[in-house]
């Protein structure tokens, strides 16, 4: 997708408070929950405009612990977290080529399960997934039996309690190819097979140096403000739109 374009500093995926928020992104909601599953933009503050039809937003968990933003943002939710979600790029089959390191999100605590993936390539064109998930207690390492299937490595997430924040939004940073060693660490194995699949696998595991991001999903429960890749990390110089507001 933006393998061959010139690829400046710093990349933002999604925007809530543009224009055509999910210009890049398909979104998947889950159909035998109407009355669950709602991709949507409303206002922070507010929660409006409620969901149409059946659907029944959910009560963010923490309205008196902090600031919350005067601001568009989109809001996902399901209690099935896999068959609700958004993804770029919104084409199936197409990879993103962004090579940029880091990966950032802003986004909102619902006080729900939550969990997002990047999935990425190492240099000689291996590629994984990187899954965080709130409800994941340990690393795990799942290498897939067929080809077709990428090797995933699912990581616990957690956001700062209650007690040590100012606002119920967070910025995640992550430095993606500190992960790669992991996708050969059989401790992280889940199964005594999978630990066998690594040094005898069908499946292409990725191991070498960091080459790009292939895709982005989000799944429910959260709201989400921006998402963007960097070059330079949580350090570098971000423009004043980047920053998180809350009204006086």
């Amino acid at each position: 997708m933006f393998s061959a374009a010139v690829q400046s500093g710093l990349v933002s995926l999604f925007s809530s408070t543009g224009s055509n928020q999910l210009q890049l992104f398909s979104t998947h909601c889950d159909e035998s929950l109407p009355s669950d599953a709602y991709i949507g933009l409303l206002n922070d503050r507010s929660s409006e405009p409620q969901p149409s039809g059946t659907v029944s937003l959910i009560s963010p968990h923490s309205e008196q612990s902090g600031f919350l933003l005067d601001q568009t943002v989109l809001h996902i939710q399901s209690p099935v977290p896999p068959k609700t979600y958004i993804q770029c790029p919104a084409q199936s089959g197409v990879e993103l080529g962004l090579k940029h390191p880091w990966i950032h999100l802003q986004v909102r605590n619902l006080g729900r399960e939550w969990s997002f993936e990047v999935g990425i390539a190492d240099r000689v064109g291996r590629k994984g997934i990187i899954r965080f998930s709130t409800f994941q207690k340990q690393p795990r390492l799942k290498v897939p039996a067929k080809s077709d299937d990428l090797p995933l490595l699912h990581l616990p997430l957690s956001f700062p309690s209650d007690s040590t924040q100012l606002t119920a939004w967070s910025t995640i940073n992550l430095h993606l190819p500190t992960f790669l060693p992991h996708f050969i660490n059989t401790n992280l194995a889940e199964h005594e097979e999978s630990i066998d699949d690594l040094s005898h696998a069908q499946v292409s595991i990725p191991s070498g140096q960091y080459s790009h991001i292939s895709h982005v999903r989000i799944y429910s429960t959260c709201r989400i403000r921006r998402i963007w890749l960097s070059d330079g990390g949580p350090t570098q110089k971000l423009p004043w739109e980047f920053e998180l507001y809350a009204r006086e």
